[in-house]
């Protein structure tokens, strides 16, 4: 789940992508920074504000962020059977402008807040031209903007979001594919338990048959994860990196 205030939001996305990229940059030692690629679910309904008439917004963003945006064709199903993806391509900064302006055209659609019932984030492909390292699948559930927020775009400061409450109780939801459910407990559950006295956090997984709605050619199980937000963070990391090994080593 990333869900709150637009700011809050984009600063969770930016934390989860500077993570994996920060992966990247540990095993290669290129000083050049990659271009990856970031999958927004978006419900098929809120698409035709981003995409525009005739297009237009879409290029405008595109223009603006120097990422490359994309949607999914409308008769692909994905995570829900009206939802589409958003592919966003770039560098960090291109991909962070590219996200501000979809998801503050999202937060100005009154019926998008309608259709995020089940907001979570789900990680099991990998990034283009990086083997071992996930996609992040997002699906963002925002509110209306709030002060002291960042500005991604061109012109702005780029500066890290203010008055944030690290200490609150929040609450989290990842999606982790059935098959690599085993690797994140591991055995008598000692994966998930060190991940859980590392991190602070509190996880519960879901039970087999209850899965995350709209997955079912691929079943995917609910991961909760409740504490403070660096607990979060530190968690979804963890079993990030559990999920990349397990995918690495099926192929």
């Amino acid at each position: 789940m990333v869900s709150g205030a637009i700011n809050e939001v984009l600063r969770a996305v930016e934390l989860i992508l500077s993570k994996l990229l920060s992966e990247l940059h540990s095993e290669d030692d290129n000083d050049v920074e990659p271009k990856t690629k970031v999958r927004l679910i978006v419900p098929n309904g809120s698409c035709g504000g981003i995409i525009g008439k005739g297009g237009a917004t879409i290029r405008s963003f595109i223009e603006e962020s120097q990422a490359g945006i994309k949607i999914s064709p409308q008769d692909n199903s994905y995570y829900g059977q009206n939802d589409r993806i958003v592919t966003v391509t770039g560098t960090l900064d291109e991909q962070m402008r590219g996200i501000d302006l979809i998801v503050s055209k999202l937060a100005e659609d009154p019926h998008y807040s309608h259709s995020m019932s089940s907001p979570f984030t789900y990680s099991g492909a990998y990034v283009s031209g990086y083997q071992g390292v996930p996609y992040t699948y997002v699906l963002p559930s925002v509110a209306p903007p709030a002060y002291n927020g960042v500005n991604y775009r061109p012109n702005g400061t780029g500066a890290k979001f203010q008055n944030s409450k690290e200490d609150r109780s929040n609450s989290m939801t990842i999606g982790v594919a059935d098959e690599h459910i085993g690797l994140v407990v591991g055995r008598g559950g000692r994966n998930i338990s060190d991940i859980s006295q590392t991190s602070g956090a509190k996880i519960k997984i879901s039970d087999r048959g209850d899965y995350i709605s709209g997955t079912t050619d691929r079943l995917v199980l609910k991961v909760t994860i409740t504490g403070s937000q660096r607990a979060i963070r530190t968690a979804e990391s963890m079993i990030l990196q559990k999920v990349a090994y397990a995918t690495e080593r099926v192929e």
